[in-house]
């Protein structure tokens, strides 16, 4: 059922019965999603898959996530509610997933669904959700059959689908053409930093789903937030925003260095990067972004106190995490328009940086860099950054995304050879 985000979903007679119950259940969460259309939010084996679909707000242009917290607030005010475990994740949920930008002709989502598995902090749960009006929520509101009966079964082990890639819009050379351009128009002080993508393009076999992708993804990356959200399946290191009862963080990553062949030659990459004064430069434009946009929603903010490096199987990144307490009774949702999109997946000044990205990438991002993640009920919830991920469309086109900010120093072939390395996490997903 699509729900138009302009309508009240409660008027529209879109009144959701969500009943939450402990399980006893300790098999991985991948497994027992749908295949073809999983929902995934995931770090280190614990967070929350979905199952079906009761309904889904779907939002576009400017005001596409405005539109869709007034909608969900309205869904989830007139939800009729049993939540008996109490955790992030528990009770009514939305997965979501936003276009990057405006004019994007991309659909951003909200996506409810009819059954939810979760696990955090070893305790797991299953919520099962249903229109008011249907004979499933009848009989759930009626106090009906027991949510744990319905566990879904695990599926057997597939293997890694394999796609072929090459380049999308833009050429290898382009790319490189476009940082030269970029940098350009940063000496001659039109903006301070742009942020330029580029895509591989591939197709998936028909009869290939995205679990064994997702759980390459889970296996490989760990430390990241892996998704699945209506086809945009990644692997993201970044925190855009994470709100928990009044209490507000975020990641910021800027800055990118390879992994070194061995030990000592890995130490040092990571202390090159500490030490580089382009990207520490960089990273320090992300970060007072970031500040600028949260700080007004909050009573504190602290910072960590210098850029630390954060070490992913394929990459160094420097990183900074910031921590506050909401001071205005804001939601995920509104921090995620407050803070989208930041400045290290677009640039500063933040306007101009849109306009020359758009310009030099020459491609529609959709939902790449955009906001991905969750919002419960109360409007608390986890988004990331939909960074080192891919969108599989219906006809079965899968396109792979990365991106390099670029600054007065940087260097086109290096910044090419960036890219590689960003590519890598998802590319090898997919069986490259």
């Amino acid at each position: 059922m699509s729900q138009n985000a302009a309508a009240s979903p409660a008027s529209a007679g879109s009144r959701l019965i969500v009943r939450t119950v402990a399980v006893e259940e300790t098999e991985p969460l991948i497994p027992r999603t749908d295949p073809r259309n999983p929902l995934v939010w995931l770090r280190r084996g614990e967070g929350v898959v979905g199952l079906g679909e009761v309904l889904r707000i779907e939002t576009s242009g400017a005001r596409r996530i405005e539109d869709a917290a007034a909608a969900w607030t309205s869904l989830a005010a007139a939800a009729d509610l049993d939540d008996r475990v109490g955790l992030p994740g528990t009770g009514l949920v939305a997965f979501g997933a936003f276009a990057f930008a405006a004019h994007s002709s991309a659909t951003s989502v909200l996506i409810v669904p009819e059954l939810i598995l979760g696990r955090r902090d070893g305790r797991s749960w299953i919520t099962r959700i249903a229109l008011a009006d249907s004979a499933e929520g009848q009989a759930l509101a009626a106090g009906g059959e027991e949510a744990s009966a319905l566990l879904p079964t695990p599926a057997p082990k597939r293997q890694v689908p394999r796609v072929a890639f090459a380049p999308g819009s833009m050429t290898a050379e382009g790319y490189e053409a476009a940082v030269a351009e970029a940098v350009r128009r940063i000496d001659a002080g039109e903006l301070e930093k742009v942020v330029l993508a580029r895509q591989l393009v591939g197709e998936l076999d028909e009869d290939a789903g995205l679990r064994a992708t997702i759980n390459r993804l889970a296996e490989d990356y760990p430390d990241t937030w892996v998704f699945a959200v209506d086809g945009l399946v990644g692997a993201s290191p970044e925190t855009l925003v994470r709100v928990d009862h009044g209490t507000v963080s975020a990641r910021v990553l800027a800055g990118t260095a390879p992994r070194g062949a061995g030990e000592a030659s890995d130490r040092d990459h990571a202390a090159q990067l500490a030490a580089s004064e382009k990207n520490l430069a960089e990273h320090a434009l992300a970060v007072a972004s970031a500040v600028q946009r949260l700080a007004p929603h909050t009573r504190r903010l602290d910072t960590s106190p210098e850029p630390f490096t954060l070490q992913l199987p394929n990459l160094w990144h420097l990183a900074t995490d910031l921590k506050g307490t909401l001071g205005d009774g804001s939601n995920s949702l509104d921090l995620v328009r407050a803070v989208h999109p930041t400045a290290a997946v677009a640039g500063t000044p933040r306007r101009i940086a849109l306009d020359t990205l758009a310009e030099l990438e020459g491609f529609d991002r959709g939902r790449y860099a955009g906001p991905v993640g969750w919002v419960d009920g109360d409007g608390d919830g986890e988004w990331a950054i939909a960074l080192r991920c891919a969108q599989v469309d219906g006809d079965g086109t899968v396109t792979a995304y990365a991106g390099c900010g670029i600054v007065h120093d940087s260097v086109p072939a290096e910044e090419l050879a960036e890219t590689e390395m960003k590519f890598r996490p998802i590319v090898e997903a997919f069986g490259g």
